[in-house]
């Protein structure tokens, strides 16, 4: 049932009524009407006077005539200035609610052989530290929006990328052989992600200590920080390890097992995967091999060093180097490789990039590059930008040890739910297993809707304690509306015998019950919205906004307490549906929603 689309056909045919012309479909808008006039739907008429020749009020006002005449779902009009506000009949509402009753996800549409086919590629972590705060968004926005496409009807595959070569990588493993005395995880009862970020925290602090030495003896701090004794030995490491140095490539993959291991466990805490993996290590070799060849084939230039470079001078850019002068490989130089594997892999139509915005130049010199280099699916690449989570003191820094662990924040967010929730007494009557489960719902619930509310290109400042509020916007306060519909629908079936199957035929809906379904009516259009925003936090605010008007419908209209039968089973059948859209819209963000609370 589409009320915008058949109120838009009715307006063509109305204007080649009354006008005599035929109309642009394109002029013909159908939105939402604004909460504080009166109506469902509204009709700009100002793009549609050169077909009337009249007054906006005028020309709204015969529209409104023709459609209340020749549409039986209309009930009644009203015209402010040029906005012809449009009433459905309550009837309709009611046989809409009918067509999705007990269907979950009526919004999702179903993907067929034309699909566009979606690449999204999110997390790429790097494997010389554990993942962080800023992770936690990066995995929560590239999972959630390929959710969101997939129920918007594209065919999506999410990958990741592991950054796990290159000198960042060196730096942690130089630490380890350095202080480590052989050392592992098992050890020091830590996870290996952890275990490994602790020794680049290390390199960075004996690094700035070497500096400060050079300094001392006489050397300017550009030169000491180029020459001092772990950095050459790191860089040397890097070269040895392109080399395929067989010593480095065994610490090199003992240590990835180990960070691989804890990234594991964090992405299962988050209910995160993917559908593949790349490794740079991999794709990087194909980035330099067709770098070379561009270079061969004239595309691109050498300096008299050896360095390869691209100009990009006639799009107002600097040169862009893809192979330092030692021959080894830049960041850049990798993504091209696995831009060129991932197109063989999926012959994809888009291959979204979910990377803060730090990274904004990057991603237009790789489309550029790769146009350069004459692939026709250069344009397809997309840079999904986001912006930063910082904390109330401030930017988190990986090289001083100052990030939030993802790890630490998700148990002490379990550790904030258990609190709350026992003072609140919610959880009384659970038996300890139950509660420490619902516990975790709540915190990630919580976690996940205070980042994803945000529209994905804002930064955000996280505050643990107030994502944790059961009356604010966030997670919990939805779960608690979820929650508090399933108790409702058990109470009716064991305490009162009720059956909410049936027919609901003779029921009138009122205004309340009628804008809940109002809601409901939309979800297929918000889904449709944020897929095209690329934006969790669309759905996170109808959510929350649906079940802010279901608590509203709760506190003022009777339910269980309603005498007639058929009223009672009505509105139980509605609040049913409620709980099954609030479940349907969480699931697109990745919360669970618990049955108790």
């Amino acid at each position: 049932m589409d009320f915008e689309k058949t109120l838009k056909d009715t307006v063509i045919k109305a204007i080649k009524d009354l006008y005599s012309v035929e109309a642009d479909p394109a002029k013909v808008t159908v939105q939402k009407t604004r909460k504080d006039f009166v109506g469902d739907f509204t009709i700009v008429a100002f793009s549609l006077l050169a077909y009337s020749k009249k007054v906006p009020v005028d020309t709204a006002k015969e529209l409104g005539e023709y459609l209340q005449e020749n549409l039986s779902i209309v009930s009644d009009y009203n015209v402010v200035n040029g906005f012809l506000n449009i009433s459905i009949d309550k009837e309709q509402w009611h046989k809409f609610l009918k067509q999705i009753f007990d269907n979950a996800n009526f919004a999702f549409k179903a993907k067929n052989d034309k699909s566009p086919k979606v690449v999204v590629e999110y997390s790429s972590p790097n494997t010389n530290k554990p993942l962080h705060l800023g992770h936690i968004r990066n995995n929560l926005l590239g999972w959630s929006i390929s959710e969101i496409l997939k129920a918007s009807g594209k065919e999506v595959n999410k990958v990741n990328l592991v950054n796990d070569r290159g000198i960042h990588i060196c730096k942690s493993m130089l630490a380890w052989k350095e202080l480590a005395e052989g050392k592992t995880p098992e050890d020091e009862n830590m996870k290996g992600d952890h275990f490994v970020g602790k020794y680049y925290v290390l390199f960075n602090d004996e690094y700035k200590k070497q500096v400060q030495e050079l300094i001392a003896e006489g050397k300017t701090k550009e030169e000491a920080e180029k020459e001092a004794p772990w950095l050459v030995k790191a860089q040397k490491m890097l070269r040895s390890w392109e080399r395929n140095s067989r010593k480095i490539r065994q610490l090199w993959t003992q240590m990835n097992e180990w960070v691989y291991a804890g990234f594991d466990e964090t992405y299962k805490k988050l209910g995160i995967d993917f559908d593949k993996t790349y490794y740079e290590s991999e794709t990087y070799l194909d980035g330099k091999r067709r770098v070379l060849k561009g270079l061969t084939e004239g595309d691109l230039s050498q300096r008299d060093d050896g360095t390869v470079l691209i100009d990009l001078e006639e799009y107002g850019m600097d040169e862009k180097v893809l192979l330092r002068a030692d021959g080894t490989s830049v960041y850049i130089t990798q993504d091209i490789g696995t831009a060129i594997m991932r197109y063989d892999d999926f012959k994809f139509d888009e291959s979204i990039y979910v990377v803060g915005n730090e990274q904004d130049y990057h991603f237009k010199v790789l489309s550029i590059i790769l146009d350069k280099l004459e692939y026709p699916w250069s344009n397809r690449l997309t840079h999904l930008s986001y912006g930063m989570v910082e904390l109330p003191e401030g930017k988190m820094k990986s090289r001083e040890g100052t990030v939030v662990d993802a790890d630490d924040l998700i148990e002490e967010m379990i550790n904030t739910a258990r609190k709350t929730s026992e003072e609140l007494g919610k959880l009384s009557d659970f038996t300890k297993e139950e509660a420490e489960k619902v516990y975790e719902i709540i915190a990630l619930g919580a976690l996940k809707f205070y980042i994803l509310k945000v529209d994905a290109r804002k930064n955000i400042t996280f505050n643990p304690q107030e994502s944790i509020d059961f009356n604010g916007n966030t997670g919990p306060f939805v779960q608690y509306t979820y929650a508090r519909i399933r108790s409702l629908v058990r109470k009716a079936g064991t305490e009162q015998n009720i059956d909410i199957s049936g027919n609901y035929e003779d029921i009138t809906v009122d205004d309340k019950e009628k804008e809940l379904i109002k809601i409901m009516y939309s979800y297929p259009s918000v889904i449709e919205e944020a897929a095209k925003l690329r934006t969790p936090s669309i759905i996170a605010n109808y959510v929350f906004d649906l079940a802010k008007n279901f608590n509203k419908y709760y506190h003022e209209i009777p339910i269980l307490k309603e005498e007639d039968k058929n009223i009672k089973l009505f509105r139980l059948k509605l609040s049913n549906q409620v709980s099954l859209v609030v479940k349907s819209a969480m699931g697109l963000l990745g919360i669970d929603v618990p049955e108790r609370m």
